[in-house]
């Protein structure tokens, strides 16, 4: 399989990139220039065909929606949405069959401390990044998922050990989101190609 992964210059990127090389064709992304033996691409994400270029060729996409070094708030904003949306439109138009997106367990921290929160519940994100980025990454791959574009399989990580987080990685990318959703329609008359799934323990 070959696999984009963005946000190259984050360490949990470049984790999961040494993990996946093991047995996939991994290509990394960034908004700007990263220094990396594997194979890079810089992308600013933006609405042109650069993007499809990026995309053109790729299984499946990781998407990990971290800020750049030093990024101001108004610029993470744009990032999560706009540079999502075009990230994912382009896939869609290339035929990119799956996308995992990364997002954080930070989402559910307005429920009291010690509930078991399930992927059914409500997020109630605060209004600062990185936990409002996120949930804006959701929201625009959520709308993907509803038009039957992409598969996509939210990850919303918590205390977690690369380790586990790369088992997360391994499992989605076996089972994608839209055949999740097949097992759904059946069960439970809905289709939509959307899946979430906590890792780890909310903070």
């Amino acid at each position: 399989m070959r696999i984009l992964i963005t946000s190259a210059g984050h360490d949990r990127s470049t984790a999961l990139a040494d993990h996946l090389a093991q047995n996939h064709e991994i290509r990394l992304t960034e908004r700007t220039h990263v220094e990396t033996e594997r194979e890079f691409a810089f992308s600013a994400l933006g609405h042109d065909s650069s993007t499809n270029l990026l995309t053109r060729g790729i299984d499946a996409i990781i998407h990990a929606v971290e800020p750049l070094p030093g990024e101001d708030v108004s610029s993470q904003l744009d990032a999560a949405t706009r540079c999502t949306y075009n990230l994912l439109m382009a896939a869609a138009e290339e035929g990119v069959q799956q996308v995992i997106l990364l997002s954080t367990l930070e989402l559910m921290a307005g429920y009291p401390p010690g509930y078991r929160v399930a992927e059914t519940w409500r997020p109630l994100p605060s209004t600062e990044p990185p936990t409002l980025t996120k949930h804006m990454a959701e929201q625009v791959s959520r709308e993907f998922a509803r038009e039957g574009s992409l598969g996509v399989t939210v990850l919303r990580l918590g205390e977690a050990s690369y380790k586990t987080i790369a088992v997360a990685v391994d499992e989605a990318l076996a089972e994608p989101a839209s055949l999740a959703a097949k097992h759904r329609s059946r069960e439970e008359g809905g289709a939509e190609a959307w899946s979430i799934t906590h890792i780890g323990e909310r903070a």
